[in-house]
């Protein structure tokens, strides 16, 4: 499998929008929590409150790692800035589309910024058509891509 095939199934699995699990850590210090993700031009988008504890972790370590359905990501995240700011609006258009509750529970224009991440490396675990479990192992900064047997067929 090559790189733009094994990143594109990678999308294709995350489709336009999940609740994610985001891990980050700061000083040995661990925090997972869900967050409402967005995924367009190669890159995953959540917005979060600039004054929560997450958002204090991400500007000091910005190394966090995503997880749903079998999709780990591990990545970099960058503050793009309030939320309301984003050139062209993306993020907001397509969360009040895609996330729309999340969207008019938690929407605060002054305080809500954009965070992207930048995909690094990711691993995804599926099966085959007889059930067999593999991994696809996605090498964003060499650009490779390795799948692995997960289980051994009799």
């Amino acid at each position: 499998m090559e790189f733009n095939e094994a990143k594109a199934l990678m999308f294709k699995k995350l489709g336009t929008s999940k609740i994610m699990a985001l891990a980050s850590s700061v000083d040995d210090y661990v925090m997972v929590r869900n967050v409402s993700c967005l995924f367009y031009d190669d890159k995953i988008y959540f917005k979060t409150d600039k004054n929560f504890r997450k958002t204090q972790q991400l500007f000091k370590n910005p190394r966090v790692a995503l997880c749903v359905g079998g999709v780990q990501i591990e990545g970099i995240a960058v503050n793009k800035g309030l939320v309301v700011e984003e050139e062209g609006r993306k993020f907001e258009t397509a969360y009040k589309k895609y996330l729309w509750q999340s969207y008019n529970a938690y929407s605060h224009e002054d305080t809500e910024i954009l965070i992207e991440v930048t995909p690094v490396f990711v691993e995804i675990w599926d099966e085959d058509e007889n059930r067999y479990a593999f991994q696809t192992f996605i090498d964003f900064e060499k650009q490779s891509v390795e799948v692995k047997a997960y289980d051994q067929k009799d």
